[in-house]
């Protein structure tokens, strides 16, 4: 919601005009600083006219504005970035901001016509059923939508199969089911027989769940629909269990994957205070963040040293890695290392073949960076200490991780994100992402996500913290 600014030395009184499909609204802020509204697309830029009904919450008792707490304004907004230093010369420069997301008063989409589409894509994650169910259940019951199709298979069953009719009965559990009750898939995209799919069974909302080449493939799909002219509403729920989209604030699962990802870092622990030297190693999600193995090295407190993609380490010589470990084995008898899975592959021998290889959504087929350094740590060790035993244990619970319900937390924001996606939609906006920023949820321009990025910053308190758990060296070379 827009608020006040912290009192400077110099404060300006500002106003803000937001062009909403109620009509333009002008906002004055006392102090202020200007604010750099992302417009999210509206069916309204390219049909014209669209005809209008009132929100069917409004004559809703139990969510009447009268509550006080239901319809957001749509002068509403949630600020991109909230700390701000007040010494710079740039606190008074434009600062982004975007439409806070809710119900508004008027909606574009008369309920007994929605035809909804739901689709899920691209790896598991905790929580993708919950949000399914979310969908379906709030389309069905706050606004009364009664053909509800989940497309099944990914981005190819458009067109290649045909989907399934869904309803609160039938969705009732999958909450409580890890994986996706959809099915799901990599590839399969092919533009022109996914619209035209679209267009030929009458879908008029289309709900797609999914990480960055999932989303940059909607993107694809909102651009051919706005170039059809068709009235067909186009919305992104992010999701990567890594953590790599950007400019939101977390994609659900995470935080069941770092809860997950704990267990498996406390087997390694035990195995290794277990045996004589012995080191446990566990590999976690993260082809270009390491923010799982982070948030999980600070959880856990038993983990030595933390590898991810963003802090290039190396194995010989002072200050790398091998050094460190003796250090610890001597010291402490035993030590745990959790690496990410895109940590070193710049390191692992490969074949020209395997420079090559690349999976079906076109990224580049990783190898095992834990079976690597496993291997690398034994002959290490056989080296230079070849009368001392060693004992490794390697643990990859990547698929376990993934493939869980959603606990508690993941299961709340799931829900608040379909809804989310629920009342932009049908408020008629598209070409969207329902996402969470700053601790307020937002509808934020579908492009925008789909090209940004989330790497671990190694350069601020998160990292530092790590550092400062672990004392594990920073691997820059002298």
């Amino acid at each position: 919601m827009a608020s006040q600014s912290p009192q400077s030395t110099n404060p300006t009184i500002a106003t803000a005009t937001v062009t909403t499909p109620d009509g333009p609204t002008t906002t004055t802020l006392s102090p202020s600083i200007p604010i750099k509204l992302q417009t999210v697309p509206h069916l309204s830029d390219y049909l014209h006219p669209l005809q209008t009904f009132p929100n069917p919450l409004d004559q809703n008792p139990f969510f009447h504005p009268s509550a006080g707490f239901y319809l957001s304004p749509t002068s509403d907004v949630v600020f991109r970035h909230v700390i701000q230093d007040l010494s710079s010369p740039d606190f008074t420069s434009s600062h982004l901001a975007y439409h806070r997301a809710g119900p508004r008063n008027r909606i574009f989409f008369d309920p007994s016509r929605v035809r909804a589409a739901v689709v899920t894509c691209g790896g598991l994650c905790p929580g993708m059923n919950t949000v399914i169910r979310e969908l379906v259940v709030g389309l069905w019951e706050l606004y009364g939508v009664r053909e509800i199709y989940g497309v099944r298979a990914g981005y190819r069953g458009f067109y290649s199969g045909d989907p399934v009719l869904m309803d609160p009965k039938m969705v009732h559990n999958w909450h409580k089911r890890g994986g996706t009750a959809l099915e799901t898939s990599r590839g399969g995209f092919d533009l022109d027989k996914i619209v035209t799919a679209i267009e030929d069974r009458g879908y008029n909302q289309v709900y797609i769940i999914g990480g960055d080449g999932t989303l940059r493939g909607a993107v694809k799909i909102f651009e051919e629909i706005r170039r059809r002219k068709l009235n067909v509403g186009i919305v992104g729920i992010p999701k990567t269990v890594d953590n790599d989209v950007g400019i939101i604030d977390r994609s659900f699962g995470f935080e069941t994957a770092v809860e997950m990802a704990q267990q498996a870092i406390s087997a390694a622990y035990v195995e290794a205070e277990s045996a004589v030297n012995g080191i446990g190693l566990v590999k976690l999600m993260g082809r270009s963040t390491g923010h799982i193995a982070l948030h999980a090295t600070l959880s856990s407190r038993d983990v030595d040293c933390c590898l991810i993609p963003e802090n290039d380490f190396y194995l010989e010589g002072k200050g790398g890695l091998f050094e460190f470990l003796e250090h610890r084995l001597k010291n402490n008898g035993h030590a745990v290392l959790v690496v990410a899975e895109g940590a070193g592959q710049d390191m692992i021998p490969r074949t020209d073949a395997q420079k090559q290889e690349r999976d079906e959504s076109g990224n580049l087929v990783f190898l095992d960076v834990g079976v690597w350094l496993k291997s690398e740590l034994k002959k290490w060790w056989d080296r230079d200490h070849p009368k001392d035993l060693i004992t490794v244990k390697y643990i990859d619970p990547m698929y376990m991780i993934r493939a869980v319900p959603a606990n508690a937390s993941d299961n709340l924001f799931c829900t608040l994100l379909a809804h989310s996606a629920i009342h932009g939609m049908m408020a008629g906006y598209t070409g969207f992402v329902a996402g969470l920023i700053n601790g307020s949820y937002a509808y934020i321009p579908l492009e925008e996500v789909a090209v940004a990025k989330n790497p671990v910053n190694t350069a601020d308190h998160k990292w530092a913290w790590v550092r400062s758990v672990t004392n594990q060296p920073d691997f820059l070379r002298s």
